[in-house]
């Protein structure tokens, strides 16, 4: 989708769409560990990707080539942070802890953007958008927890549990230097470098894993699999969320990540006939509450 095209949509309703794409992406990624080994979907994953956007992005990859040369090292560290880093670290932290584990602890994500965006950007937040930070974080705990204090101390966390706060430094990290882009490199050009430039770096990862762990299979789960986290919450959700940090900053766009949890819930309820209870209505209320504070602008 060209960016030209992205304009013409809210960055919102962009990142609206990227956190569901995601979500899409945490419960399938658990409910498919014992099946497809976890390198071995974050490769094929971009590998797919990288060979569906070619097509689209080669045009524009080469035309933002100088830009590559003087700005390496940055299209280096998003690549690395990005698409290698991630998702290698939530797909193997997948493997041995709980996918409320992991969206609980990915809620320490907008957090460290807000911390590290004030730190390296000097985009400085007001009290009222910390306010907002904070009452999204109570409504992800209600949701969590059922609105139990007593929920919390029966968590069980595990070695994978690292690994995702490990991922959430990584995804916050990812989007403070977003921001460092010259322009003629946003949009396709980045995608398209770092897909390419991720993908070769979770290569060497993966046959390590086919080798001594467990290779890949093929099978119409897998096949299915791949080709969804290729398309949603790979090419659609990166170009989306890219193109709103631009737009709105680092620490206004990592407060949608809140939506993470409230997206799975509605997921389970239309799709695994889950019942919707009432502390998952506050959650979700308390989730909108924060983020229009965090993001409202007086005209």
């Amino acid at each position: 989708m060209p960016t030209g095209l992205l304009d013409r949509v809210s960055p919102y309703l962009l990142l609206v769409l990227t956190v569901l794409f995601w979500s899409g992406n945490f419960n399938l990624a658990r409910a498919v560990n014992a099946d497809v080994p976890p390198l071995g979907l974050s490769f094929w994953r971009w590998a797919v990707a990288g060979l569906i956007l070619l097509p689209f992005a080669w045009r524009a990859m080469g035309n933002a080539l100088p830009l590559l040369r003087t700005h390496w090292k940055l299209v280096g560290a998003l690549a690395l942070l990005g698409v290698a880093g991630f998702n290698s670290l939530v797909y193997v932290g997948l493997q041995t802890t709980t996918a409320t584990n992991g969206v609980l602890l990915q809620t320490v994500t907008p957090v460290l953007t807000v911390l590290l965006a004030s730190a390296v950007l000097q985009e400085h937040s007001t009290l009222r958008q910390w306010a907002g930070v904070v009452i999204s974080l109570l409504g992800v705990l209600a949701i969590i927890t059922r609105a139990d204090v007593a929920v919390l101390r029966q968590l069980d966390f595990t070695s994978g549990d690292l690994w995702m706060l490990a991922a959430a430094l990584d995804w916050a990290l990812y989007t403070i230097l977003l921001r460092k882009l010259p322009g003629g490199l946003r949009g396709l050009p980045i995608l398209g470098f770092t897909v390419i430039l991720g993908a070769l770096a979770i290569l060497p990862l993966y046959v390590h894993e086919s080798l001594t762990v467990r290779t890949m299979p093929i099978t119409l789960v897998s096949s299915l699999s791949v080709l969804y986290v290729a398309v949603f919450p790979s090419l659609l959700a990166y170009l989306f969320w890219n193109h709103a940090t631009q737009k709105l900053g680092a620490g206004r766009t990592g407060q949608f990540s809140y939506l993470l949890p409230v997206f799975g819930i509605l997921l389970a309820v239309l799709f695994l006939g889950e019942r919707l209870q009432l502390y998952h209505v506050a959650g979700m209320v308390l989730v909108a509450a924060g983020l229009l504070l965090t993001n409202w602008q007086r005209q």
